[in-house]
């Protein structure tokens, strides 16, 4: 049996201060949307204020789960604490979802009870907003790359900057044409795709917590790779699952034939170096056998056909 471990450590202090400065940014801007929204009186610049303060929250989070994720392996967790920034993922994202919800019903209450609302004010705080925002997401958008719980954080800022647009597209309307109900309209589409995008990254953070394999890798690719080696008679019992997002980890069976095992080492390491270049895993668990496992499948043991008694 012999297993082997494949990682890349991102600098967290340079991501820390793009975090922190995000986060500076979304606080001022939350700040300025609220006092500009009870005095213009535009639900959609209240309601991307409080994406704004949700937005800094999420950073704090999101830091938060970047150094419980740096910490050492323990006795008390083997894999340490990466899955903090799936965690993170979670509870981003569940905020905005929650907050979109809200912001349906204050929406609803507006059509059927229009508020005046002052659109020149309107329009210069949300222009204030986009450009905060925009460089907010500029800030993040190389680590959304390569980080579920980034993105939850970029995502935050990518649908303020587009809430933004729609503010100031809006205070605009108001200003030429007096159309007030464009306000809650906004906000409505503006909630749409923040939960299309929110549900979105759910749906991938509760995949890894429950041990899923990366949606792109096949396992009957994995098999067909590996036994296409020489001395590989086949490989069973493979379970892949993700302890962080990028973090693949694979354990399986492999039958080869009667070797030393000095022979057996060359031919693990070549199994491990494959996986890791063609599939991306970084931790590999090999047992191998020499026709021990008999009727074995890609996952588990075959089912035998029921047999029937005369």
């Amino acid at each position: 049996m012999a297993h082997h471990h494949h990682q890349h450590t991102p600098d967290i202090s340079s991501v820390g201060r793009r975090l922190f400065l995000t986060m500076g940014l979304n606080f001022l801007i939350t700040i300025t949307e609220v006092v500009g929204g009870i005095l213009s009186g535009s639900l959609a610049l209240i309601s991307d204020a409080l994406h704004n303060f949700s937005d800094g929250i999420s950073v704090i989070i999101s830091y938060i789960a970047l150094r419980l994720k740096q910490r050492d392996f323990s006795y008390r967790h083997t894999f340490g604490l990466k899955r903090a920034e799936i965690l993170a993922a979670i509870i981003n994202s569940s905020v905005l979802i929650v907050i979109s919800i809200y912001l349906f019903y204050e929406s609803l209450l507006r059509f059927w009870y229009p508020q005046p609302i002052r659109g020149q004010m309107m329009t210069i705080v949300a222009l204030v907003g986009l450009v905060a925002n925009v460089l907010g997401t500029i800030l993040l958008h190389r680590d959304s790359r390569h980080s579920m719980n980034i993105r939850s954080a970029y995502l935050h800022l990518l649908s303020d900057a587009i809430s933004s647009v729609g503010v100031v597209l809006g205070g605009v309307a108001i200003i030429l044409w007096n159309i007030t109900w464009v306000d809650p309209v906004l906000t409505i589409l503006i909630g749409l795709y923040i939960l299309r995008e929110s549900f979105r990254i759910v749906a991938e953070a509760v995949h890894v917590l429950m041990e899923g394999a990366p949606t792109d890798l096949s396992l009957e690719a994995v098999k067909e790779a590996v036994e296409a080696l020489e001395d590989v008679q086949d490989i069973h019992h493979i379970h892949v699952w993700m302890v962080g997002e990028n973090d693949v980890h694979l354990e399986a069976h492999v039958n080869v034939r009667d070797m030393l095992i000095s022979e057996s080492e060359a031919l693990r390491e070549k199994i491990e170096h494959l996986l890791q270049e063609k599939f991306n895993i970084a931790h590999i668990t090999l047992q191998f056998e020499c026709n021990r496992c008999t009727n074995e499948g890609l996952i588990r043991r075959k089912e035998m056909p029921p047999t029937h008694s005369g």
